[in-house]
């Protein structure tokens, strides 16, 4: 039999109406509120509620029942939560038992592998011979890397049911698996020893040699074997030798090899960390050898993980019995990254490091997470000591060596702090420490104080604007500002113009900056000498010239003005004899002009510019790539606009209220040009380079503007080829993990939209495929608008029609119940999309199980589907019950059960004039024929065997013929009817 399809899913016109009363197994209700005429209207899909009123008692025995239920339907969360309420009902000893095991079982498709071990073993506890949990608890010890005690259990299993090939099978192969674990750990055992032998050799004097051994280390240390037998072997102590030497290539080795000890392993890590300490760490953090920095950076980003996973983590088992509270350590490591940044003897790249360190493991990853308790012990132990890295002034006598990403990374984490704070009293704190902290240098310290604290507002204006904005209206710090502007000293004047310039965006708030800062900006960029200092000048009045963002109607400066501020960016821009920091500001002032439509048609016609921006973006400089990325969203106009309410224009205009205004440049057809022009200059490859960036100039929302830019680039379906063939495709899937739940949304529309129109296994290659699953189930959810509902329905549509690895991967990302609730939406498009979905998804076992649940409408909706008037829902419904029939044979048996119009519908599938509707009506009719006697008896009883005598005559159709002939086949071998001597 051909496998059936599913339709394509374009271009609907009629509504389909639907069927009343249907709800799959707490899915979406049908009374969802109807999309209207645009896919992106609105959220689709609201769910009903029960008030708590209404609930009736239930009892642990229905509870248990529920659950049983809903975990044959492979809600397993829900089926968790019904077991557990049971639990809190019953008394009984031996139902307890029951409902211990099925949650078991429960834990183990969640992964949750230590509560699964536990409630299996309070079942045992219960009663001994309880096979099933204690088969529950050997899959949990196995996954728990206990194999002697999983083999324990099965082989009571065997003793218990020595028939039972499942039990056997499963020793067999957990037998397997210890004896390559032995032999592996014994060869593991020979080649640490040899490598120790190596190294501890003082007459070895090989230095190759033994740097090879050492390299031989870093590997055996990556697998679990080989890291606790180094560990057991006296390891860290000889490593600790190795990082005495000072030698680069053995230190780099021995902290390598530290990684792979501390990864993931809490109670090794709070080891090492006792017998290296932290201030040993932290000095080689700092030392001058970039590499050896490097590497013990990422040792302690390694040493930060285990040690926080052991915070929120509820251990079980002998490695972590002896382990204590390890949030001492954590503090004991923050305190000597914190003093390491005032710490003078400290490499500039070992000061960027510990910056890098505190951004990535002190704020909290989610506002979910309750507890900021670690930013606020870094904000009272050392906001002092990070201003004091952002208000260095470079060359100045006693200044910190610094790099030129070192203020960003000061400004990022300074923000990531201030963004941790939770209440006002927490804020107000904060702003307090920095006020303090810039009068101790504006007071008394003369000149070089006053450059300090007009550094550290500038850093703060950069990082949390509402502290630096606070800094800047303590009396006398603009005077000093706009004095020192006019200074003689290049390095004091490029101080004070960076502040004014940050300063700048607080125009519309301090009338003062208006009044006196914009004519002193025109007169630096008019007179001054120095390129570094003019530039800067540019980019102030670029910012004054933006600040009617896209309103053409609200131009600040004269016509022309602005066009010759941005043709002075881009002459800045492309001159390469200007270092990268300086021409890093021309990309700011783009990125303020950029909002003029003009700029960015003037822009994308300048393949020079282009160009020079797009090699900035992949230089060491990574301060750009914000500016970079705002530039780039201008030019696209990937930023979010609404269209206004004609109703509330009109009221605005008799309120003679003003009415912002759009550029006639920025209409559709100018900017997928401009979309056209940028692709073709090679964009992809250059935001591809900055999401691999690792500097902390790529925020949050740094990665949103990328995204949507990327997903600016893939609207036109011909272009998304040359998209993924630069590698946006690749830089997607990070973007898609990580950010802001808006960037994340973006990116994982831009994956959809790819995954539709190309072929997702030449787009995603190799594992990369099973990365795109998350990103497109996360558009089902409901907060998202019906067309990212729709277009991530597709895109799985695709997936799951390639492999049952990714139809696994689908269901355990719980798409399954999204998919389905969507079947219910009034919006056709998105129905079929989830009806052609579940198509594809029912190729798998478990899928087909879901069709057989008790107490389940889908197949009931599948059957009533397939009989719409509408031909693409009809088609991929029917197509669905085609592959059901044939895949799961019981299916067949209960379509009759589920509808009385099930023998109607199959005859208009039949009848149809579509071929491809008739065709997948005579496979399920020929499917249901052979899966029993007593459903082919109600067929031929019908006029079914008259429309199927008639199909298999029909020379034309020979898919269909056949079909039907093979049905009648099947009557005949019943006795139901007699051959036809006429016909083979």
């Amino acid at each position: 039999m051909e496998e059936p399809v599913s339709g394509d899913g374009r271009d609907r016109d009629g509504r389909v109406p639907v069927p009343g009363g249907l709800c799959p197994g707490g899915s979406l209700s049908p009374g969802a509120p109807v999309l209207g005429p645009s896919l992106g209207s609105r959220p689709c899909g609201a769910r009903g509620r029960v008030p708590a009123g209404v609930r009736r008692q239930v009892t642990a025995e229905q509870l248990r029942a529920r659950g049983n239920a809903l975990f044959q339907a492979g809600d397993h969360g829900a089926a968790l939560a019904a077991y557990t309420e049971a639990l809190s009902l019953s008394d009984a000893a031996s139902e307890r038992a029951v409902l211990h095991r099925n949650r078991a079982a429960c834990y183990l498709k969640l992964e949750d592998y230590t509560k699964a071990e536990a409630d299996a073993t309070k079942a045992i506890e219960a009663d001994g011979r309880d096979v099933k949990a204690l088969f529950r608890r050997s899959q949990a010890l196995q996954q728990l890397g206990r194999l002697d005690q999983a083999v324990s259990d099965l082989q009571r299993c065997v003793s218990l049911e020595p028939r039972n090939k499942a039990f056997q099978e499963a020793l067999r192969a957990l037998g397997s698996s210890m004896h390559e674990k032995m032999k592996t750990m014994s060869c593991t055992d020979s080649k640490v020893e040899q490598m120790f032998r190596i190294l501890l050799d003082l007459d070895e004097k090989d230095e190759d040699k033994k740097q090879k051994a050492a390299q031989n280390l870093i590997v055996l240390a990556r697998e679990e074997a080989g890291a606790e037998k180094i560990f057991q072997s006296d390891g860290v102590r000889l490593l600790m030798q190795l990082l005495d030497t000072a030698k680069a290539d053995l230190m780099l080795a021995a902290l390598r090899t530290l990684v792979g000890l501390c990864s993931g392993h809490r109670s090794r890590t709070m080891a090492v960390l006792a017998e290296l300490g932290a201030p040993r760490l932290s000095a080689v953090l700092g030392v001058e050898h970039e590499q050896v920095s490097l590497a013990a950076c990422n040792l302690l980003h390694v040493m930060f993980d285990s040690l926080k996973e052991g915070l929120q983590k509820d251990f079980r088992g002998k490695e972590d019995a002896v382990v204590l509270d390890s949030s001492r350590d954590l503090k004991q490591l923050i305190k000597h990254l914190l003093e390491l940044l005032v710490l003078e003897g400290a490499s500039a790249h070992g000061r960027d490091n510990a910056l890098n360190l505190l951004i990535k493991v002190v704020p909290r990853k989610s506002p979910k997470e309750t507890n900021n308790s670690l930013s606020l012990w870094v904000i009272d132990q050392g906001l002092k000591k990070i201003l004091e890295v952002g208000s260095t002034v470079c060359g100045s006598l006693g200044s910190l060596p610094v790099t030129e990403n070192s203020r960003m990374s000061t400004s990022v984490l300074l923000s990531k702090l201030y963004e941790d704070l939770k209440c006002d009293a927490e804020r107000e704190n904060f702003h307090h420490l920095c006020e303090d902290y810039v009068r101790s240098w504006f007071e008394g310290h003369e000149l070089l104080g006053k450059l300090r604290a007009i550094q550290t507002v500038s850093c703060l204006l950069q990082g949390p604007s509402e502290a630096g904005n606070r800094v800047l209206e303590l009396e006398g710090i603009m005077d000093s500002v706009l004095s020192l502007c006019a200074s003689v000293c290049e390095a004091h004047q490029l101080v004070a113009v960076e502040a004014l310039i940050h300063a700048v965006d607080k125009a519309k708030r301090a009338s003062f900056i208006t009044a006196n800062g914009v004519n002193l900006l025109k007169e630096i960029y008019k007179h001054s000498e120095r390129d570094s200092i003019r530039i800067r000048a540019l980019v102030g009045l670029c910012k004054l010239g933006s600040a009617g963002g896209t309103d053409f109607s609200m131009k600040q400066f004269a016509e022309g003005s602005t066009m010759k501020l941005a043709k002075q960016c881009r002459k800045w821009l492309c001159n390469e004899a200007i270092d990268a920091g300086t021409r890093r500001w021309a990309v700011e002032g783009l990125a303020y002009l950029t909002f003029d439509a003009d700029v960015k048609e003037e822009f994308v016609e300048d393949k020079a510019a282009m160009q020079a921006m797009f090699q900035l973006a992949k230089s060491e400089d990574r301060s750009v790539l914000y500016a970079i990325a705002s530039t780039l969203v201008n030019c696209t106009n990937s930023y979010d606009h609404e269209e206004p309410d004609p109703q509330m224009l009109e009221l605005a205009k008799y309120a003679k209220q003003h009415i912002p205004e759009q550029h006639p440049k920025d209409k559709p057809a100018f900017v997928k040009r401009r979309v056209r022009k940028l692709l073709m200059a090679g964009v992809v490859s250059a935001l591809a380079c900055m999401v691999k960036s690792e500097n902390p100039a790529l925020t949050n929302s740094c990665r949103e503007l990328i995204s949507r830019v990327l997903l600016a680039l893939v609207e036109e379906a011909e272009d998304r080829g040359s998209v993924v063939a630069q590698g946006g495709g690749k830089a997607l899937i990070p973007l898609s993990l990580e950010g802001t739940e808006v960037g994340q949304t973006k990116a994982a529309q831009a994956l959809a939209k790819i995954t539709i129109t190309s072929n997702p296994e030449m787009a995603f290659p190799g594992e990369r495929i099973y990365e795109v699953v998350r990103p497109l189930v996360s558009l089902l959810h409901l907060q998202r608008t019906g067309l990212q509902n729709f277009e991530g329905l597709m895109a799985l549509t695709n997936l799951a029609g390639i492999s049952e690895r990714l139809r696994q991967k689908i269901l355990k990302e719980r798409a399954v119940p999204m998919i389905e609730g969507y079947m219910f939406e009034e919006h056709e498009l998105i129905r079929l999309a989830a009806t052609e979905c579940m198509c594809n998804m029912a190729m798998s076992k478990e899928v087909q199980e879901l069709f057989l649940a008790e107490g389940s409408d889908r197949l009931k909706l599948m059957v009533l589907y397939s009989g719409e008037e509408d031909e693409k829902l009809r088609r991929a419904a029917s197509g669905t019950l085609a592959m059901l029939t044939a895949l799961h044979p019981p299916i067949c048996k209960r379509i009759p059960q589920v509808t009385v119009h099930w023998l109607e519908i199959l005859q208009a599938l039949l009848l149809s004039p579509s071929v491809e509707l008739q065709h997948r009506g005579a496979v399920v009719v020929m499917n249901m024929m052979a899966a029993a006697r007593e459903v082919a008896e109600q067929l031929i009883a019908s006029e079914m065997l008259e429309i199927l005598s008639v199909l298999a005559k029909d020379k034309d159709k020979p898919r269909v013929a056949q079909a039907a002939q093979e049905s009648l086949a099947h009557a005949v071998a019943y006795g139901l009817i007699k051959p036809n001597p006429g016909h083979a």
